[in-house]
């Protein structure tokens, strides 16, 4: 008992010891750090005095955790974009320098997860544990590192994989009115890549939350959220997190495009971020231009997508393909941001108002829409269809003008609209309906081949469900053929088309049913269209010759 106090006081000492010597070891350092102060705040924005050697785009950061973008580096004075609320920020409050770039958490862990453009999580299923980030902005691949694009990238739409094909590592703009369907054809791309090892990356630009939980709530339902990552900025964000949202998106689809993975990017939409842009620039005293854009919006975007790209095999051979939505006003393409988007994309798929009206989905205007490189990567089996099936449907929208005034027509012409109408029939589709491509093939091949042509409108939907279901049965060699690009031979296409008359068969009008169609009895031949167009003025001119003699009277009274 007599020793315990002197074993604490040992104890004691020996503590105090140590302590005395790691503060005699320590020496202070001091560390220059430059301060600024906040001078005026806006909306979005803030004007910061001192920092004179920060840079462009380095990120500051203010009180309470909100960072920004040094976007005008004046003489007196540097212009922020303000990444997060602002209303605590007042003139006066202190504002330090980071050293570093705005950037963004990449990697696997990213894909399922909803995150804005910091990388914070959105869908509250806890932190994202990231090892790595990479810059928003980054420069495009140089052109020696790029690779042609071959490889087609399936929609699963019929009417985009045939008549506008578009390849991995393309940019196919997507444009048209409000309400007209331009997510519906993004969200069905992204669900028919389950399975093909291609990773989506789905930004909402200034979306209203109710579309971006519905959207979300689409892929999950159908099993699309588990390679997809989706970067979300809503209508009520700050202008700052529109702005920098696709370039975010941009980088975190280039760490997997530069693991070797194929990657498909979906910006919805550009014109909000255009608007975002030019908000910002007003705010800060940028020069407007034309419809109070200012002078670099063509930049803004063209260096976005530039980055899209084939990466040649040296690089790993990943691809990038872009999909940038554009809402027009009006159907007016030939708009501002509409043209520098068109001259910017390789191709357009535009939607029009009057489709849709009618009921024709996807809404999709063939006459107006493009593919300038996704042709080359379309397979063979495609294109031994597409280039006629393009040609038929657009005659027959050109004659369908003149058949609406109640114009008589041939035999010939009315033959071209029946098979037209059958060919927009086969070519619209349900939402949330992706086709395999021997289906597309096989119902291609059906209306090359004008097996539809007997079948009555009303009853093309199921004729074309038919057909698909029994693509099922096509031969498996052959199945693999459609999946490559090796030409389909007569033999191939010959057997493709029998199972589409087999399945056909159903609806197809009974033998006894066309009893006019059948020659005559006596072996006379039928006369012909042009013969019958022959004896209509006669028949005319005897109409007007019985209407004479009902006049006489008035003329003698």
């Amino acid at each position: 008992m007599s020793t315990a106090p002197e074993d604490l006081q040992h104890v004691l000492d020996r503590a105090f010891d140590g302590l005395s010597r790691g503060r005699g070891a320590f020496t202070p350092e001091l560390a220059p750090r430059e301060v600024g102060t906040i001078t005026n705040v806006s909306t979005g924005i803030a004007r910061i005095a001192g920092l004179p050697n920060a840079g462009f785009e380095e990120l500051l950061e203010f009180p309470g955790g909100v960072f920004g973008i040094a976007f005008n580096v004046d003489e007196d004075e540097i212009g922020v974009v303000l990444l997060g609320e602002y209303w605590h920020l007042h003139a006066g409050d202190e504002v330090r320098r980071t050293s570093r770039v705005m950037d963004v958490a990449v990697g696997d862990s990213l894909l399922g997860r909803v995150i804005d453009p910091l990388g914070r999580p959105l869908d509250g299923n806890g932190a994202i544990a990231a090892t790595e980030r990479l810059p928003i902005e980054r420069p495009a691949p140089p052109i020696m590192d790029r690779a042609p694009v071959t490889v087609p990238l399936q929609s699963g739409l019929t009417v985009v994989d045939a008549l506008i094909p578009i390849g991995r590592g393309q940019r196919e703009l997507i444009l048209g009115d409000r309400q007209t369907g331009k997510t519906a054809i993004a969200i069905d791309a992204i669900l028919n890549q389950r399975g093909q090892d291609v990773v989506c990356v789905y930004c909402a630009i200034g979306q209203r939350a109710s579309a971006v939980a519905k959207t979300v709530a689409v892929l999950r339902e159908n099993g699309g959220l588990e390679y997809t990552v989706i970067v979300v900025t809503e209508g009520n964000d700050p202008p700052g997190l529109a702005y920098i949202a696709p370039y975010a998106a941009t980088s975190v689809a280039e760490h997997f495009m530069e693991a070797g993975r194929d990657v498909l990017i979906v910006y919805d939409d550009l014109t909000h971020h255009a608007r975002a842009y030019r908000e910002l620039s007003l705010l800060l005293r940028r020069p407007p231009g034309r419809e109070a854009f200012p002078g670099d919006i063509f930049y803004i975007h063209s260096r976005l997508l530039e980055r899209a790209t084939h990466l040649n095999q040296e690089r790993g051979g990943g691809s990038l393909t872009a999909l940038p939505i554009i809402e027009t006003e009006a159907q007016n393409i030939s708009a501002y941001i509409p043209t520098n988007l068109i001259s910017i994309t390789d191709g357009q798929i535009y939607l029009s108002p009057s489709l849709f009206e009618l009921g024709v989905l996807p809404a999709i205007d063939v006459g107006k829409s493009v593919s300038r490189v996704g042709g080359k990567a379309q397979q063979a089996a495609y294109r031994a269809v597409a280039g006629d099936l393009k040609l038929a449907y657009a005659q027959f929208e050109e004659l369908e003008t003149f058949a609406r005034f109640g114009a008589r027509v041939d035999e010939d012409t009315r033959k071209i609209i029946e098979h037209g109408r059958r060919i927009r029939a086969c070519l619209k589709q349900s939402e949330l309906a992706p086709v395999s491509v021997p289906a597309q093939i096989a119902v291609l091949l059906a209306l090359t081949a004008q097996l539809f042509d007997p079948v009555p409108i009303d009853r093309m939907t199921e004729a074309e469900h038919a057909v698909q279901k029994a693509a099922s049965t096509i031969p498996a060699e052959i199945a693999e053929r459609l999946a490559t690009a090796d030409k389909l031979s007569d033999d191939d296409r010959k057997a493709i088309v029998d199972v589409a008359r087999r399945a056909l068969d159903e609806f197809s009008p009974k033998a006894d049913s066309g009893a006019e169609a059948q020659p005559p009895a006596d072996g006379q031949p039928k006369p012909v269209a042009g013969a019958r167009r022959k004896r209509e003025p006669e028949a005319r001119l005897g109409t007007q010759a019985e209407v004479k003699p009902k006049a006489e009277p008035k003329e003698k009274a």
